[in-house]
C-alpha cells in the first residue's frame, strides 16, 4: 500500500472523513484498525489514520499526540468511532470487549456501534451499562438493547421506564417496545 494521504483540509463532518479513510485503504484494512485501537493500540502507530478517524491534524507540536493531555480512551473512542461508519464482522468481539471499558466514552461509542450494527452478544454488556451514573450512557445502553437485547434483557429496559432523566425515561419507553415486538413479550 502506498502512503496514507493526509485528510483535505477543512471542516468536514467526520463521517465524511471516516468514508475518505475506508475508500483509501480498503474495509478490512480499516476495521483492522479500528479493532486494534479500540483494543488499546499505541497511538504512535496509527497516525495517519487517526487524522480521519479523530479530526485532528496530528502536526509534531499538535497536543492530541500527548497522552497526558488527550488520554488513550480517545484512541479507543475513536477507534470504536471508525466502526460505527465502517463495520466489519471481524470486530465483534472487540466492541463486545469495549463495552466493559474502564472509562465511559468508548464503552458509550461500543454501544451506538451495537445498536447501529446489531453486533452478536452485545445484550449483556448493554444491559449492565444500564445502570450507569451517566444518562447519555444510559440512553445509549437501552437504545441497543431495543436491538441487540434478548428477552432476559427486558428487565433493564423496563427499569428504565421509571429513570429521574427524561431522556433515559423516553428511550426505555421507546427500547422496551421494539424489543417487545423483535422478541413477542407482553406490551406495558
Amino acid at each position: 500500500m502506498s502512503r496514507l494521504p493526509r485528510p483535505e483540509q477543512g471542516k468536514r463532518p467526520i463521517g465524511v472523513r471516516i468514508m475518505e479513510l475506508d475508500a483509501q485503504v480498503g474495509r478490512a484494512r480499516l476495521v483492522e484498525v479500528c479493532v486494534d485501537l479500540l483494543d488499546g493500540a499505541d497511538r504512535t502507530a496509527y497516525v495517519p489514520e487517526l487524522r480521519y478517524l479523530s479530526g485532528h491534524e496530528w502536526s509534531d507540536d499538535d497536543p492530541v499526540r500527548d497522552p497526558a493531555v488527550w488520554k488513550d480512551y480517545w484512541v479507543r473512542t475513536w477507534g470504536a468511532r471508525g466502526l460505527l461508519y465502517c463495520w466489519g464482522d471481524g470486530a465483534s468481539a472487540a466492541v463486545v470487549a469495549g463495552l466493559a471499558d474502564e472509562h465511559y466514552r468508548p464503552a458509550e461509542m461500543c454501544l451506538k456501534v451495537s445498536a447501529r450494527h446489531d453486533v452478536a452478544g452485545t445484550g449483556p454488556g448493554a444491559a449492565l451499562l444500564t445502570r450507569h451514573e451517566l444518562p447519555r450512557v444510559r440512553v445509549a445502553a437501552v437504545r441497543a438493547l431495543g436491538v441487540v437485547g434478548d428477552t432476559e434483557h427486558a428487565s433493564a429496559a423496563l427499569a428504565l421506564v421509571d429513570d429521574p432523566e427524561e431522556s433515559v425515561r423516553a428511550q426505555a419507553v421507546r427500547a422496551y417496545a421494539q424489543m417487545a415486538q423483535r422478541l413477542d413479550l407482553p406490551r406495558v
